[in-house]
């Protein structure tokens, strides 16, 4: 794992159910937040209880995965390990859209990508992290602080 401070805000925000539940967007999700198991099927709220072992190494998986998107989607940008954590734990939360339409649903469409490949370190990307705050088209407390933490984390400048 290369993305320790992603492994540990998605902990933080994420917490973990071992039963399956449905998250704010009404998705069905289990463990630490993951909506899909590492064979590629979905949760479904029919899924039985898994265990912290299982929850655990499903995190480390759904992370492999996330930061070899992350990495790929911004290979022609030089990125600290600060901005690369922040933008895997927003991909983790959010998706990474590697699709063919330009919809942003993820991180891949984004204006926050857009703008990191432009300057990784504009100021105005702090921006549009705030921008993601909504689960089932409502605001979210939870996501509001979520947001603020990845763009206070992309913006650290050293490891605490």
């Amino acid at each position: 794992m290369k993305s320790l401070r992603a492994f540990l805000l998605i902990r933080q925000f994420e917490g973990c159910k071992l039963k399956p539940y449905k998250c704010p967007a009404g998705i069905p999700t289990i463990g630490w937040g993951s909506t899909r198991y590492p064979n590629g099927v979905r949760v479904s709220m029919k899924d039985p209880a898994i265990t912290q072992s299982k929850a655990d190494e499903m995190l480390l998986w759904d992370l492999h995965a996330f930061e070899t998107d992350v990495t790929m989607l911004t290979k022609s940008v030089k990125l600290t390990q600060n901005q690369f954590d922040a933008l895997v734990e927003f991909a983790y939360n959010c998706g990474t859209d590697i699709d063919i339409d330009t919809i942003p649903e993820g991180l891949g469409d984004s204006t926050l990508l857009k703008k990191v490949l432009a300057n990784p370190n504009d100021p105005t990307i702090a921006n549009e992290f705030a921008k993601w705050n909504k689960g089932g088209g409502k605001v979210l407390p939870g996501l509001i602080r979520r947001r603020k933490a990845d763009a206070d984390l992309y913006f650290t400048k050293y490891r605490v």
